[in-house]
């Protein structure tokens, strides 16, 4: 998650207009159903009124292949089904707008023929029906939104045998300029001046540019969230509005987030979506609750607030002269019916940056009665390595989620598993140590493994890759001794039973597992071999999280603070082998740095050179592979340009055309992309990924240090049936390994080959990020690669 999201007056909710009360008609709703849903829910509105609650109510069977319910309705209805397992036909997100009587829905067309007393219906066409998410507001009247399709299948195979290139999606490549768009601070944020909107980098950008990360050697793509953002500057993704759709400044005809998994998949890439369980936007989530607020075009106030139009909900692709979205669904100047915010619309006394009187209830706050505490946790953090921060507001753009209530649970339950019916491939969790434990192995981490589990059977759903952001920005093993707010804390099961009630058993955790205390952990072996040999790992307590490995991220100053710190907290990670590894990232760089890594090209030499052959996933930020951006600082919200940060645009350093042959094989290149291509790093990362793909001990093998004289050197191994790998790695300088398997061992990097009869190697290397890989026996590549500027 992006560090602090800075407010900014953004778009602002209003109950739907009044309409005369009519006699009541019956209505008959035929729906054709897909076959494979065994229960069918109608859920609608009718005659302008509220919605039913989510799933709706259960229709009826009918004659062969149909369902009907009888409604009651004068002069017409907004329709959506679902099978009551979170797949929805809501008419491609523009609802079935329908009269009243008689009411045949038959994959996508509408009539009036009862389809049981006549065989041969005409219906009147509408837009073909994709499956999609629930809708809980009146339809929008243009554009219709984006919403996912339910067609995909993620690629399978052990996560830990992939390296992943990390884009923010909206900065990374720009392939159709007709979706971008800059919000209201494109102006006063300098980035008009720069000819740079915020929303520039989209999915069809991404497409054009798979090749490019396949060319680098990458075969997983980690992402910025994909849903509707609602905010001033939402271009990373974290203001999530609707979780039911696509943010419509990402997708293009043909460019759909469906077309990137496709096409992603075809080329052999993985695409790992960021997910936000904690938090929506500061204007909630749609489909959950959306809060009111207070609002006037009083003369001061009429630049921000749009004129209402009846029926219009908000798109971000429609921008005023001023770059604010339509808003008129958001405010009220007269307090609504059922309001809880407190001092409705008095002036607080307090004046904005422009010298207008600000109002209560005029921005959402967790104090102000605002949202429901059923839903919404109703207090700011103020401590950090605090009980509070699990319940509480991290900002006043992110609103926190109740997340031990069983609503909003089941709603992003029911968001997320739409994803993994679209066949991606993990979810990186955002904000993860913000929620309790508990609440994970309880609720969201089963309901992940359920979905996967019934779309592809036991054994493949353990290949779908979570890891999650537990944010400890310190150096020590445990988070300022806070066991509960410690990255590896969230690879554990529980240990105890808790309350039946979640916000009880949170507490309860919480207090039991601060008295335990970090000397009384969990401790793990799965990442340390026995001796020479490869055992078995124990993941009977694995939770089903992995993590970011945020204490080599802090201590990625220097590649040996990053290794022997790293080494000291795996055995008290669940199975360290799968933490995802990276030195900086879209929040911070080392030592909780807030500019772009800066140690100079032999430092990232010497740290990718780590990260590709130590325990865990190498994980690399868009850019670092040039040196992007670097010392720049990472994030400044809308007070300065954006191509003065570390989120800057990417696109002109991969323009042109590139094909990959392989994973880190180009085989042609032109234009700006070609000489980016030529860069020292450029190289250095493309054979690191060659040897990595080549040597499944640097994939999926156990470590040790026993034996091993030297400052980053270990020996990996990796066992599975008749397949046998074991490695012995330096990093930047000699070692000597002894206690070791006699044999003939050939080097990765240069193909020097040594036959070892007393157990004992020496590996001479010289030069920063530089390294040997001596491979024992056939299981050996050979020199794997060319020489580059680094690996010779």
């Amino acid at each position: 998650m992006p560090p602090p999201r800075w407010a900014a007056p953004a778009a602002l909710i209003l109950l739907a207009p009044a309409v005369p009360a009519a006699a009541p008609a019956a209505t008959t709703v035929y729906y054709k159903a897909p076959a494979s849903w065994s229960t069918v829910n109608i859920h609608y509105a009718a005659d302008n009124g509220a919605w039913t609650t989510v799933p709706g109510v259960a229709m009826d069977a009918a004659c062969t292949g149909w369902r009907k319910k009888d409604l009651t309705a004068t002069t017409g209805l907004q329709i959506t089904f679902n099978n009551g397992a979170g797949t929805w036909d809501n008419n491609g997100g523009r609802n079935y707008s329908t009269g009243a009587g008689t009411v045949v829905i038959d994959n996508g067309a509408v009539s009036s023929v009862n389809p049981c007393t006549n065989t041969q219906p005409t219906p009147t066409p509408t837009t073909p029906a994709p499956t999609t998410p629930a809708p809980t507001t009146p339809p929008p009247t243009s554009p219709p939104p984006t919403t996912p399709a339910t067609s995909g299948e993620m690629l399978g195979g052990d996560p830990r045998k992939e390296s992943i290139y990390f884009v923010m999606t909206a900065r990374f490549a720009d392939g159709d300029a007709s979706n971008n768009r800059g919000g209201s601070q494109h102006a006063t944020s300098g980035n008009q001046a720069n000819n740079d909107p915020m929303f520039r980098g989209d999915f069809k950008g991404l497409i054009d540019k798979l090749d490019y990360v396949k060319g680098l050697g990458f075969s997983a793509l980690w992402i910025t969230p994909v849903v509707l953002n609602r905010s001033d500057y939402d271009f990373h993704g974290y203001h999530g509005w609707d979780f039911h759709r696509v943010d419509t400044r990402l997708e293009s005809p043909g460019a759909t987030y469906q077309d990137l998994i496709d096409k992603a998949h075809a080329k052999g890439i993985k695409i790992y979506q960021d997910v936000v369980y904690n938090h929506s936007s500061r204007w909630g989530a749609n489909g959950l609750y959306v809060p009111k607020v207070w609002g006037a075009r009083d003369g001061q106030w009429d630049w921000m607030y749009s004129p209402k139009t009846e029926g219009k909900t908000y798109d971000p692709m429609e921008e005023n002269s001023a770059g604010r979205a339509y808003n008129g669904d958001l405010w009220s100047t007269e307090e609504p019916a059922g309001n809880t915010c407190r001092n409705w619309g008095t002036p607080t006394g307090q004046k904005s940056p422009e010298g207008y009187s600000l109002h209560n209830c005029q921005w959402p706050s967790p104090t102000s009665g605002m949202f429901p505490a059923s839903l919404y946790h109703q207090c700011w953090i103020g401590n950090w390595e605090g009980e509070d921060s699990r319940s509480c507001w991290l900002a006043d753009d992110l609103a926190d989620f109740n997340t031990e209530n069983a609503t909003v649970q089941q709603y992003l339950i029911d968001v997320y598993n739409r994803y993994i019916e679209m066949g991606v491939d993990g979810f990186r969790i955002d904000t993860a140590v913000h929620i309790p434990r508990v609440t994970w192995n309880r609720r969201f981490l089963p309901a992940i493994k359920q979905k996967l589990t019934q779309k592809y059977g036991a054994t493949k759903a353990n290949d779908f890759y979570v890891f999650g952001e537990v944010a400890a920005f310190v150096h020590d093993k445990w988070n300022r001794g806070s066991v509960n707010h410690s990255a590896q804390f969230f690879t554990w099961k529980e240990r105890k039973e808790y309350s039946a009630n979640d916000t009880q058993a949170a507490l309860e955790q919480y207090d039991y597992e601060n008295g335990q205390g970090t000397a009384n952990q969990p401790t793990s072996a799965n990442a340390f071999l026995n001796g020479n040999t490869y055992h078995a790992p124990d993941r009977s307590q694995f939770s089903g999280m992995n993590i970011i490995d945020m204490r080599m991220h802090m201590n990625f100053g220097e590649a040996s603070n990053a290794f022997h710190n790293g080494k000291d907290s795996d055995d008290s990670v669940n199975d360290a082998t799968y933490n995802a590894v990276y030195v900086d990232s879209h929040d911070y760089g080392p030592n909780k740095s807030s500019v772009r890594y800066d140690g100079g090209t032999d430092a990232w030499a010497e740290n990718m050179a780590l990260m590709w052959t130590f325990r865990g996933i190498p994980t690399l930020y868009y850019g670092s592979e040039i040196e992007f951006q670097a010392g720049k600082r990472i994030d400044c919200g809308p007070t300065c340009p954006l191509a003065t940060t570390g989120r800057a645009y990417y696109g002109d350093h991969v323009a042109g055309s590139v094909t990959a042959g392989d994973y880190g094989v180009v085989s042609n290149a032109s234009g700006a992309v070609a000489t980016t291509l030529a860069k020292p790093l450029v190289k250095h990362v493309q054979r690191l990924n060659q040897i990595r793909r080549a040597i499944p001990a640097l994939q999926m093998g156990q470590y040790s240090t026993d034996g091993v004289n030297g400052n980053m050197a270990f020996k990996r191994r990796y066992t599975n049936g008749s397949s046998d790998s074991f490695v012995l790695v330096t990093i930047s300088g000699n070692a000597t390994f002894t206690g070791i398997p006699n044999g003939t061992y050939t080097d990765a990097v240069t193909g020097d080959v040594k036959t070892v009869t007393n157990g004992t190697l020496t590996a001479a290397v010289s030069g920063k990020g530089n390294l040997r890989a001596y491979v024992l026996g056939s299981s050996a590549p050979g020199k794997v690669g060319s020489d580059g500027p680094y690996l010779k």
